[in-house]
């Protein structure tokens, strides 16, 4: 290997996939489906087949919730007692009016404190989403052709992909691979991850892909861009590759990709295609029998 080329695959979970019937088992179906995930994910499992041999690690990060989570439906009532649904943004505000409470009373002051910090942060507003990459459910599981290809590259290598997992404090959002939202100061795995993001810090390049654009992907790249930028100056950043073609926006939310993609491009942020690295990936792979 001439480089340290790092390939960060963000929640390629079948949660987030707009699987065709073909790829379904009979008895689930993805929880919150992004439009073009699949097709991101074969792209993928492509990049690694043809390009793996020049990655000198793979990391993949997984969502991870219980059922009851504050962004989870089960977590929340109306003011009058009723079910909240699916994709209803809870504010501390509406919190404080009644017209939203924790299914448990007892969870009101830390709710509250947790949505005014929220607030405060100003990233995100609380979103309310479908029970999603349920711990030990299929929709957690990788998108087949993914595991499959990353699989294979462990076996070639004699190397493990790294595994991240996130998102399993029921107390807190967890867009990010390397920090909470509002990281619990009871729970060291919400906090800033700095074993992780220091295993970045000697790549020449970290390629960045996932779903979905518009939230995992786009909150992990802020936090890993801040960190970079602190620890080596800013221009490390340009050895931060996004690859637009591996990444979609959750429906509503495709401005927020857009905006994310073009502030990551202004701070230095290189933009291309998994086709378009694979020529480098494949320059760094060493030649047949060497180490």
């Amino acid at each position: 290997m001439k480089r340290q080329l790092h390939l960060l695959v963000i929640d390629p979970q079948n949660d987030f996939c707009d699987l065709p019937p073909a790829w379904l088992p009979q008895d689930a179906a993805p929880a919150l489906p992004v439009p073009g995930a699949h097709a991101d994910m074969l792209r993928v499992a492509q990049l690694i087949r043809e390009g793996g041999g020049g990655l000198t690690q793979i990391s993949v990060t997984l969502d991870a919730h219980h059922r009851y989570d504050i962004a989870h439906p089960a977590f929340w009532r109306t003011g009058d007692g009723g079910p909240v649904a699916p994709f209803t943004q809870i504010s501390a505000q509406q919190v404080r009016d009644r017209l939203f409470l924790p299914a448990a009373s007892g969870a009101l002051p830390r709710v509250l404190a947790y949505l005014d910090a929220l607030q405060q942060a100003g990233r995100y507003q609380l979103m309310v989403w479908p029970v999603h990459c349920e711990i030990g459910s299929w929709g957690q599981n990788i998108h087949a052709a993914v595991r499959a290809a990353y699989n294979a590259w462990e076996v070639a290598n004699l190397q493990v992909v790294a595994k991240l997992s996130k998102g399993s404090n029921p107390w807190t959002e967890h867009y990010s691979a390397v920090m909470a939202e509002v990281p619990d100061a009871q729970d060291a795995a919400t906090q800033l991850n700095r074993a992780f993001l220091d295993t970045l810090l000697p790549a020449q390049h970290i390629y960045i892909c996932g779903e979905a654009g518009s939230h995992c992907v786009k909150a992990s790249t802020e936090h890993i861009a801040d960190y970079l930028e602190a620890q080596q100056g800013k221009p490390a950043l340009s050895r931060l590759v996004l690859l637009t073609d591996c990444m979609s926006p959750v429906t509503g939310f495709e401005r927020q990709q857009r905006d994310f993609i073009a502030g990551m491009q202004e701070r230095g942020v290189r933009l291309a295609t998994s086709a378009g690295i694979v020529p480098e990936l494949q320059a760094n792979a060493p030649a047949d029998g060497a180490a």
